[in-house]
């Protein structure tokens, strides 16, 4: 393998220039002042954590992540979520925190990626975990405040698709009792929304016109609160029933909250169903055909690192806004150009600190020639070049 150039980087990881690190930092500023209205603080972790607890409790399948060996050989990984992570520090230097808790975060995250796949291997998220209530309350407040971030991310036109784990697990047992391989297969045909697919294996399976007319039947439960009914009338199964009698009582509270109109029912969709454990959510831009958020419930997850609590979130997938959705207006202020000779160098710090002081951007530069002669240069650095326009004012302190 040849040598990699100075200016190459490995694939599926970026450099944001300037103004993409400004816009990525204003919709990180504008979503956590969102999430701290809504009672959330703001949490920190390491970027590596160890394999063998958060690595294996993380929604993250083994194949993905990044793997490293310490000075003393354990393996480490780097954190391919914040969930795992913030149920380590819950279980620890929060345990005697009372329940519930609300968390909030932003962070870059890695997740090992084929080259070809044109995928990050780094990326930020954004996002709130609310450990501790079980409610469907709390599934609605956590889908309320997903709303209320993907506007505070300046996401304009977006819709957010509402299902839950346990209707398929119980229709599916329902349905298809005792064939486990089957369930498995039809689970991974909606997790990655092969309709098609589904399809083409329910025509492939042992079943009798009642169990696959059952089965297709969930590929229509997509809609509003109506889509509820629909499912209760599909399937007696205890399990299912209660998924869907959650499900409504989380619409109940939306309605309240005044954001239903941006949820609809979607019972085809299971999120990773290895991780969660109840409500799932994923939220769509317009203008993009992949989510931008995610989230859902997933009450097993403490119960790894020897604090058994419930808990639901959410993350905002920050790096798809930035790239994909107009998102925020950032108006970036030009800084002021203030030129001096070395008789005026004290003035010229006073001035510059009084201004940085109002707020004002202010670099310095010491001259050695006239003004008049510094017009070409000026005007150079006055236009917009790859990074936008230099200055935006310059004041000259000379002497010449």
């Amino acid at each position: 393998m040849s040598k990699p150039k100075g200016f190459e980087k490995p694939a599926g990881v970026r450099d944001y220039l300037p103004f993409a690190a400004e816009k990525l930092r204003a919709i990180e500023r504008s979503v956590l002042d969102c999430m701290a209205g809504w009672g959330y603080r703001q949490i920190m972790t390491p970027t590596m954590e160890y394999y063998d607890t958060v690595g294996v409790a993380s929604s993250t399948s083994d194949r993905k992540l990044f793997k490293l060996l310490n000075n003393r050989g354990t393996t480490i990984v780097l954190r391919s979520d914040m969930t795992a992570p913030i149920a380590r520090v819950v279980s620890s230097m929060l345990k005697e925190e009372p329940l519930p808790l609300r968390l909030s975060y932003h962070a870059n995250v890695f997740r090992a990626i084929e080259e070809e796949a044109g995928r990050e291997a780094e990326f930020f998220q954004t996002g709130v975990e609310l450990v501790g209530d079980d409610s469907p309350e709390a599934d609605a407040e956590v889908v309320a405040l997903a709303v209320a971030s993907l506007k505070a991310a300046g996401v304009k036109s977006f819709k957010i698709a509402l299902g839950h784990v346990g209707f398929l697990n119980g229709l599916l047992e329902e349905a298809i009792p005792g064939r486990e391989e089957d369930r498995e297969i039809l689970k991974e045909g909606l997790l990655h929304r092969d309709y098609v697919g589904y399809r083409e294996t329910l025509a492939g399976l042992a079943l009798s016109e009642r169990q696959r007319e059952e089965l297709e039947g969930i590929l229509r439960l997509r809609g509003g609160k109506e889509i509820c009914k629909q499912a209760l009338e599909l399937s007696g199964n205890p399990l299912a029933r209660e998924a869907v009698q959650h499900l409504s009582a989380v619409w109940d509270a939306l309605e309240d909250y005044g954001v239903a109109r941006h949820v609809m029912i979607d019972l085809t969709m299971i999120g990773d169903f290895s991780y969660y454990t109840g409500m799932t959510f994923e939220g769509y831009a317009a203008e993009l055909g992949f989510p931008v958020c995610s989230g859902g419930r997933y009450d097993n997850l403490l119960q790894q690192f020897g604090r058994p609590a419930p808990a639901t979130g959410f993350a905002l997938k920050t790096s798809r806004i930035l790239d994909g959705v107009e998102g925020i207006d950032v108006v970036r202020e030009l800084p002021l150009l203030l030129q001096y000779d070395a008789a005026n160098r004290k003035r010229a710090f006073a001035e510059a600190e009084r201004l940085r002081a109002e707020g004002r951007s202010v670099i310095l530069r010491r001259v050695e020639e006239p003004a008049e002669k510094l017009g070409e240069t000026v005007a150079k650095e006055i236009k917009s070049g790859p990074l936008g326009p230099a200055y935006g004012e310059i004041r000259t302190y000379t002497s010449f």
